[in-house]
């Protein structure tokens, strides 16, 4: 990771803590990626365990697909909160482009302020480094995450396939 995206992650949020995900880390980030699901799969006529199969299942794809399309460049972070694993943040860098692939932070956990003091970090880090865009993708029926990233002055950008592509950018650097 950049020395200046890992700088502004040291302490994003007094009560959250920040660190690379290992592979043991992998089962509780299924569940964190599971309960995310609980809501839309309540809907759904299927037992438990077909439940718990296609969450299985759907993770390992999307994790897979993560690390095979963003890694190197990219910070796959566990956010802690008291030790426990609250979270997760996924970020992809170039050298004019922050993107943040992904943000998860268990039910329990939202609306403390940690969404918010992730993206503020991010949004100092991308403009402390000179870098042009923080970009996000959001799913078009999250209005909650929509209205967050537009309070932190995200603006829309292209539709696609039932996402949103949001960016952030810096103030123009003044020169002395």
């Amino acid at each position: 990771m950049p020395t200046w995206l890992a700088e502004a992650l040291i302490s994003p949020h007094a009560s959250i803590s920040l660190r690379a995900a290992e592979s043991y880390d992998l089962p509780s980030l299924r569940v964190l990626y599971a309960q995310s699901r609980e809501t839309e799969l309540a809907r759904m006529p299927w037992p438990a365990e077909a439940k718990q199969a296609f969450c299985d299942s759907q993770f390992e794809l999307q994790h897979r697909h993560y690390v095979s399309q963003y890694a190197p460049a990219a910070a796959f972070l566990i956010v802690l909160q008291k030790q426990q694993t609250i979270g997760r943040l996924y970020l992809h860098w170039s050298a004019d482009e922050l993107r943040m692939v992904d943000i998860l932070i268990a039910s329990p956990s939202r609306r403390q302020g940690i969404g918010s003091a992730l993206l503020r970090g991010l949004q100092k880090a991308v403009s402390e480094a000179g870098i042009a865009t923080l970009s996000l993708h959001v799913e078009m029926t999250n209005s909650e995450a929509y209205r967050l990233y537009r309070r932190l002055g995200f603006l829309e950008g292209e539709h696609r396939g039932g996402y949103l592509r949001m960016d952030w950018q810096p103030e123009p650097r003044q020169l002395s």
